[in-house]
């Protein structure tokens, strides 16, 4: 017989059963500002779907599923032959088959596929991030593939395809596959010029032979990988496949995987070659110039993963204190807590606007627009260094506004908590990207002019974004030896960046609030400093997903 100590009050209901995409206004509204009317209504119809997947219970279970049972290597089989594979949870399967089928691998071939893919990835990191690796490295490797012609032509089709195959067989006979990457070695870390990975010509055109070790292999059940090695004329780009086209398994061995502080679902490995074909992808000695459009599109999926993380912390937030009493009242009502859920709400439309007009670039530049192009060579580095870097604490604060509940594991917050490093360190931490910034500032003339083009439409509207604007100037004019003060940089260009995608396209209230706490200095480091004269209810209004 139960004890009526045990009758539940007072307790938020779980945020489940709801579209998550049409819970959040700062995307749906980007959506439709940066799509062409005749694309609006059919992408927010295939989004709602993909939004009412996500916030499904079903959905939200296999995400936890896939996270409580990380991977498993499998060297050999029963009878001692190798097979190099990684064993996952079935829910990591239904995850990521139902990742593919929702367009998260296709971008490049339809009008508008950039900002359709952008949004439904930040509608997939909030079910379970470690799912969304894979899905990035195969977008990621057309444009690198793009370099010859004819693996493009042979590959794209299966890369950009919907029909997830997870059975390891050749490519030819699969209708979708999925490329990992293997770049980094222990030696170098970010340094991928110093790679020792040897790669010897083979009689056969384009093909070579590698030998070497990589110290973190991105998705190592994939069927084919984008590896940097050193051939005799430098540094190349080569695609190693797992499996040959005479259905032998290629020389692939799986060392161990990493035991990771979050993105345990996801596999990362260390492997070694020795004697491994491949097929050289691009020119030699070109192999960083092969995959740089391919590290700025995974450095984008950097920025609008960490604005999912950080949307699905804010939410569980402002859901869990949109029911929670306290002294009286709703916590949501408490004039100090709507600040702090102000604040963060914030920060993650900030990081929403910001990606997702980063992705519509990505669009333009595809139809030729150089401009774009250039916005991009410096946004990227910049919206990645501030936008993963701001994740970490909106989901520490999100954590906190829960509570000790915030801090149990079925509340899915420390999931959040112990994801929410790993954009900031992925392809590249913090500092290679300052230091990127400073380089491309450096040599290329027009990327400062895309750039303060696009901060110039909002001039006028805030005097603070105007007095940013002129103290960015005024830093930029020295870059001589800005090095020491690259990240304060890198910081700056987001932050403006952000302050006049927001006046120019978010409510006043929401443009109002950022303006003054960050580029106006009216406001305190920690969440829940902003001033109590702005419409702080507005905002968290704003921010509620409405299950």
């Amino acid at each position: 017989m139960a004890g009526s100590t045990h009758t539940v009050t007072n307790q938020a209901p779980p945020l489940t059963g709801y579209d998550v995409f049409a819970a959040d206004r700062a995307l749906t509204e980007a959506v439709e500002r940066h799509l062409a009317a005749e694309l609006r209504e059919e992408a927010a119809a295939e989004l709602s779907g993909t939004g009412r997947g996500c916030g499904a219970l079903q959905t939200q279970e296999w995400g936890a599923q896939a996270d409580a049972n990380p991977p498993v290597l499998r060297t050999h089989d029963r009878y001692g032959h190798r097979v190099d594979e990684v064993e996952f949870h079935p829910a990591w399967h239904r995850l990521l088959g139902k990742g593919v089928s929702a367009g998260l691998t296709d971008a490049w071939s339809r009008p508008g596929g950039h900002v359709r893919r952008a949004a439904a990835f930040v509608l997939w990191t909030q079910v379970e991030a470690g799912i969304c690796c894979p899905l990035t490295t195969t977008h990621a490797a057309v444009p690198a593939l793009r370099a010859d012609p004819e693996l493009a032509a042979d590959w794209e089709p299966r890369l950009t395809s919907r029909v997830y195959d997870r059975e390891l067989r050749p490519a030819r006979l699969k209708a979708g596959v999925l490329f990992g990457t293997d770049v980094t070695e222990k030696q170098g870390g970010s340094d991928v010029r110093a790679g020792s990975t040897s790669a010897r010509p083979l009689a056969e055109a384009g093909a070579y032979e590698l030998t070497g070790h990589k110290w973190f292999c991105s998705a190592p059940m994939s069927d084919a990988f984008l590896v940097l090695a050193r051939a005799p004329g430098g540094p190349t780009c080569f695609l190693v496949p797992r499996v040959l086209a005479d259905g032998t398994r290629n020389v692939f061995l799986i060392q161990r995987l990493k035991d990771k502080l979050g993105n345990r679902s996801n596999a990362s490995a260390e492997v070694e070659f020795a004697g491994t074909w491949a097929r050289r992808v691009g020119e030699e000695g070109r192999g960083v110039a092969t995959v740089a459009e391919t590290v700025a599109a995974t450095r984008l999926d950097c920025v609008l993963g960490s604005a999912g993380l950080m949307r699905q912390a804010v939410a569980q937030a402002v859901h869990h204190c949109t029911y929670r009493e306290a002294s009286g009242g709703k916590l949501a009502d408490k004039p100090l807590m709507r600040n702090v859920l102000a604040d963060l709400a914030i920060e993650s439309e900030a990081a929403t606007v910001l990606g997702m007009r980063l992705a519509a670039a990505c669009d333009a530049a595809g139809e030729g627009d150089e401009r774009e192009r250039a916005l991009l060579r410096l946004a990227v580095p910049a919206a990645k260094y501030w936008v993963a870097k701001r994740c970490a604490p909106v989901a520490v604060e999100a954590a906190e506004c829960l509570g000790g509940n915030g801090y149990v594991e079925e509340s899915g917050l420390p999931r959040l908590v112990r994801e929410s490093p790993l954009n900031s360190i992925r392809e590249g931490a913090g500092n290679v990207q300052a230091l990127d910034v400073l380089r491309t500032l450096g040599r290329e003339p027009a990327v400062l002019d895309a750039y303060l083009t696009e901060v110039g439409a909002a001039r006028g509207a805030d005097h603070r974004l105007d007095s940013a604007i002129r103290g960015l100037l005024t830093d930029l004019a020295d870059l001589a030896a800005a090095e020491g003060r690259a990240r304060l940089l890198a910081e700056r260009l987001a932050l403006v960046l952000q302050g006049a995608l927001l006046v120019r396209y978010a409510p006043p209230e929401v443009a109002d609030a950022f303006c003054a706490s960050r580029l106006g200095g009216d406001g305190g480091a920690a969440f829940g400093t902003l001033p109590p004269t702005l419409d702080l209810a507005a905002v968290v209004e704003r921010a509620r997903p409405v299950a």
